[in-house]
């Protein structure tokens, strides 16, 4: 432990040690380069940016590109992405085999260079394509080869060098990561005069480097001591780091493993159970969309919507916004557990015991309706109007959404934000869309009821009692998919395009409305009086108990997204852990690192 808390004071100490001039950058000069020589053609239909990410199944076809790797993995940040590849000299029969396996996408995407099968072949090949699905072309290499392609309708990206840089700038610009301003300086066949060119908007956010955003990345790199430090002591078995700054992802990585042993090293895209930043993640933007929509009122009786509570005379009253405030002075949490009897679990599932709990665990039918629900409406109501944190705030607001939208909490946050947000990982229940091995186990030992490795099932009791969807709990995302909607409330509301929330019920909520605690609805915020010199007064965000952390700053126009799994192997405390807060920590050296003239 000494040998622990020494390493951690050198290790901050010697961070400022980091904040030097940074040098010419080559790869920034080659990015910029790019940025301003690609060239949208033929975006008469508007298709470019691509609007609707909802279902898209994209087919990155490659022919003699050389940076597909690169432009897939930029892609894949925007929608599921499956590539493929062209021989140097395909037949009709290789073309036929193909558009035969395309049968499932409804984007193709097919990147061109200098070394590819320009002829006849290969237009009726797009020609195809383009009469059945969307179609997207993106060419590298001299704008001679523009004229090859004249005949075709669909739109045509088009950028000099072959490079890495150039091809991450493509991938973006297709779905409005970054805008389209360039023309053509040079008229090449026919059609494509010089002065051609579209402009578009970006709309989502990108993926550059710290310079790009004027962050010297030298001042970042304490990060990566500082969570090695960490994983060290046992801290954390792993992270994912995630800063996005003036819309661009800046930094994003993966540390450690999913657990001690060493094994299955974290990656950036894997998925974590987020505990309470669930809160703020499903529960309080369903909020905030029904208040956006006149269906429910921030002074609605919660009565108005759970019936049972109008006969329970320290419940009848209690407001919607007193819930969201942690005000209405519900008692903080409920061990349910402690109510369960050796006849309610089975390791086998069955109509008698359809909720899974862990793997081989179920749950009798009914119980939350037999016996967590009214155990809920019986507690105590005994601090109203003081600021007590209670989950039982949020399974109220559960029951308040899926009252006033008809729809279960669940499904309703997937249609109504993540999938058109292009969200793709973000969800409850999630064992039943994604292996198990993307999912970072949460404990090896859950003290509660499990008495098991808990991966992919919610870690907290009572959610995954109650079927794995609470409104305090139960969500499950990856760092880029909530960095999505992080920025979707940094935008005020809108994002792809899209206007999901009006901005004044973004600033209502994220703002202070609390003089006893200084929070917004549903979000938390910096503590007052400033126990810290670096967020503003306009920040707001939300912590996990399982390890997580999201934090926006409007003001400095960033998004933090911190994702751990601390609770491993369990949550007892006797493990000898270090008091740590690694969150907290690291989004100081964001802040010493954007803020200007620090």
């Amino acid at each position: 432990m000494k040998q622990f808390l020494a390493n951690l004071l050198l290790l901050l100490c010697c961070s400022a040690a980091l904040a030097q001039q940074h040098p010419g950058n080559p790869a920034l000069t080659a990015l910029k380069a790019a940025q301003q020589q690609i060239v949208l053609l033929n975006n008469q239909s508007g298709l470019v940016p691509i609007a609707d990410v909802r279902d898209l199944r994209i087919a990155s076809v490659h022919s003699g590109f050389g940076q597909q790797a690169v432009f897939d993995s930029l892609t894949a940040n925007y929608g599921q992405v499956t590539g493929f590849s062209l021989s140097p000299a395909p037949t009709d029969s290789a073309f036929f085999t193909l558009h035969d396996q395309l049968k499932l996408h409804n984007l193709i995407i097919i990147t061109l260079s200098d070394s590819s099968p320009f002829g006849t072949r290969l237009l009726n090949f797009i020609t195809d394509q383009q009469a059945i699905n969307k179609v997207l072309v993106v060419l590298t290499g001299s704008g001679k080869n523009l004229a090859a392609l004249e005949s075709l309708r669909c739109p045509i990206i088009w950028y000099p060098a072959n490079t890495p840089e150039g091809a991450s700038v493509a991938a973006q610009l297709i779905f409005g990561g970054m805008a389209a301003t360039h023309r053509l300086e040079t008229a090449y066949g026919q059609v494509f005069k010089k002065g051609s060119g579209y402009s578009t908007s970006k709309i989502r956010l990108g993926y550059s480097m710290p310079e790009a955003v004027s962050v010297n990345a030298n001042r970042l790199k304490s990060i990566d001591s500082l969570v090695n430090v960490a994983i060290a002591g046992h801290v954390t078995p792993g992270a994912v780091i995630l800063l996005a700054k003036d819309g661009q992802v800046i930094f994003h990585k993966a540390y450690g493993h999913h657990t001690y042993s060493g094994q299955n090293a974290t990656k950036p895209d894997d998925i974590f159970d987020l505990a309470s930043v669930t809160k703020v993640s499903a529960t309080t933007p369903a909020i905030m969309r029904l208040y956006d929509q006149k269906i429910v009122d921030l002074k609605d009786p919660i009565s108005t919507y759970v019936a049972r509570t109008r006969t329970i005379p320290d419940k009848a009253t209690i407001t919607i916004r007193e819930a969201l405030l942690h005000e209405a002075g519900y008692t903080p949490y409920i061990k349910f557990y402690e109510q369960l009897k050796p006849l309610d679990l089975s390791t086998d599932s069955s109509a008698a015991f359809p909720t899974k709990v862990a793997d081989h665990y179920f749950l009798r039918a009914h119980y939350f309706e037999d016996v967590m629900w009214p155990v809920t409406l019986k507690s105590n109501v005994e601090t109203r109007g003081k600021f007590v944190y209670s989950d039982v705030s949020m399974y109220m607001m559960k029951e308040v959404i899926e009252t006033a939208s008809h729809q279960k909490l669940n499904d309703y946050v997937l249609h109504e934000f993540y999938r058109p947000l292009g969200m793709r990982s973000t969800g409850f229940l999630p064992r039943t869309r994604f292996p198990r091995s993307r999912i970072v186990p949460t404990t090896e030992n859950d003290n509660w009821f499990r008495t098991m490795r808990v991966q992919g099932y919610v870690n907290d009791p009572g959610a995954a009692m109650a079927g794995g969807v609470e409104g305090h709990a139960g969500l499950f995302a990856n760092a880029n998919d909530l960095a999505i909607l992080y920025q979707l409330y940094l935008n005020q509301g809108s994002y792809g395009g899209r206007t999901y929330f009006q901005p004044a019920t973004v600033a209502l909520f994220t703002s202070e409305q609390s003089k006893a605690s200084g929070r917004g609805y549903g979000f938390a915020r910096a503590p007052k009086p400033a126990d810290k010199a670096y967020p503003s007064p306009l920040a707001f965000g939300h912590s996990g108990y399982t390890g997580t952390y999201v934090w926006v700053d409007p003001k400095y126009n960033l998004v933090y997204i911190c994702l751990t799994n601390r609770v491993y192997p369990d949550d007892s405390k006797t493990y000898g852990k270090p008091s740590l807060n690694l969150r907290a920590l690291i989004l100081d050296r964001f802040y010493e690192a954007v803020v200007p003239g620090n």
